[in-house]
């Protein structure tokens, strides 16, 4: 009988000025992690930003070494550094993992790659001879880029599948079908986390300028709602508390979907809160849906809203209008929801988008007595954006993805006045904390 081969999973580190933990887990590489549990394997993982203090709900910040800014960044005033575990603890579970047949490597944000080629630098000094796959965001988006550059054995592209079983083969590493698949939370990655993310969908059926969920997922699919419901029972058996849902369009078509789901979860009785760190379609927000999501739990809202410029909400995709805004956060004050519990995403430094503009946004919200929440704007390689950039000579194909950092964009290509910048942030968070 062949000898049982052992993979090693790897959520790198972030490498950015800030970050913080809005209960997120590398879910990518989890899903990896189930998909193989059907074979004769085993699985071992290590997550880098499984560290971070936990503060309201359970979300918190990661620990921060303070690093040196790279050089494409130099011009911006703030302190670049590594997000997650220590490099002594990530290097000791490296060790005591050896040995691996295979080392699976996930990615996030494509200007995070630092912290990916990091980690991929490391496993080949430490375990030379075990080859390394890269997948995930960064990887599926900026092919190319992590080809030529993150020193990974193969790069892999889009959502797990037959095909990866078939290029383990072509490399030597023969693994054979035994199982059904386990659940990622049944496999002792997490113990006693007090939260969890959830998926109840893949995709979006919106295609925004600025957005590559359309690029990542060619098509929208929606888990049934038995297996949503037997998820969040497991995971609430293992004492799990809060529940965030990282779906793009977890409000689409509310009757087939959320409106099911929650009256579910309501018979089910369990003492949890629910959070929606991902902006929600204001325009589903029907009341039911609001007084749904009161009487659930539901703690934080979040809702996007992008622009209050009718011409910019159309050329980006169209997915919410100023009337529906209005028509959702009354239907979430009606059902008891308060200001300090429903948060707008406002972006800015998009393409041709003036301050000006972004202030009458601000004013606008404030004027319906919610949450503002700045979303700084990042250019998505192969979104509609990141072309009409190149097509206006704002960026070149070629660019460094470091100045993509969303930190960075606004300050070096959107021609912002950094005071006037500066005090427009000021503003939004002393109203915030009014």
């Amino acid at each position: 009988m062949p000898e049982r081969k052992r993979i090693l999973l790897i959520n790198p580190w972030i490498y950015d000025f800030a970050a913080v933990n809005m209960w997120a887990r590398p879910l990518g590489l989890l899903k990896v992690a189930e998909f193989l549990s059907q074979f004769d394997v085993e699985l071992q993982l290590i997550d880098c930003l499984d560290r971070f203090r936990l503060k309201g709900y359970n979300m918190g910040k990661y620990p921060k070494l303070i690093l040196p800014t790279p050089e494409p960044l130099l011009n911006i005033k703030r302190y670049y550094g590594r997000y997650g575990i220590s490099l002594h603890e990530f290097l000791d579970r490296l060790k005591t993992s050896s040995p691996v047949d295979l080392i699976l490597v996930t990615s996030l944000m494509t200007y995070w790659y630092p912290g990916v080629f990091e980690v991929i630098r490391l496993c080949k000094k430490y375990l030379p001879e075990t080859p390394i796959i890269l997948g995930g965001i960064y990887a599926s988006l900026c092919t190319e880029h992590a080809v030529t550059l993150s020193g990974a054995d193969f790069v892999y592209q889009g959502r797990i599948g037959d095909e990866f079983v078939e290029i383990l083969e072509q490399m030597g590493i023969g693994i054979e079908k035994l199982n059904p698949t386990t659940p990622y939370y049944k496999m002792n990655f997490y113990k006693d986390s007090p939260y969890a993310p959830l998926l109840t969908s893949e995709g979006c059926p919106y295609r925004c300028s600025y957005c590559a969920s359309g690029i990542l997922y060619t098509h929208y699919r929606r888990r049934p709602v038995e297996s949503i419901l037997k998820e969040i029972r497991e995971l609430y058996s293992l004492g799990v508390k809060d529940f965030a849902f990282y779906d793009d369009a977890l409000l689409y078509r509310p009757e087939e979907h959320i409106k099911p789901l929650l009256y579910s979860i309501l018979k089910e009785g369990m003492d949890v809160r629910f959070h929606t760190p991902n902006g929600l379609h204001a325009r589903y927000l029907d009341q039911e849906v609001a007084q749904l999501m009161y009487r659930s739990g539901f703690k934080t809202i979040r809702l996007s809203l992008e622009t209050v410029d009718t011409e910019r909400q159309s050329l980006t995709g169209g997915k919410v209008k100023n009337e529906e805004l209005d028509f959702a956060i009354h239907n979430l004050k009606e059902a008891g929801f308060t200001k300090k519990q429903i948060g707008v995403y406002l972006m800015y430094g998009l393409p041709g988008q003036t301050l000006e503009e972004v202030i009458k946004g601000i004013e606008y919200l404030m004027s319906r007595n919610v949450r503002i929440h700045l979303a700084e704007y990042s250019p998505i390689p192969g979104t509609r954006d990141w072309e009409l950039l190149i097509e206006k000579g704002i960026i070149h194909d070629d660019i460094d993805l470091l100045l993509t950092n969303n930190t960075v964009f606004s300050i070096l290509y959107a021609n912002y006045d950094r005071e006037e910048l500066k005090r427009m942030k000021e503003r939004v968070s002393h109203y915030n904390q009014v």
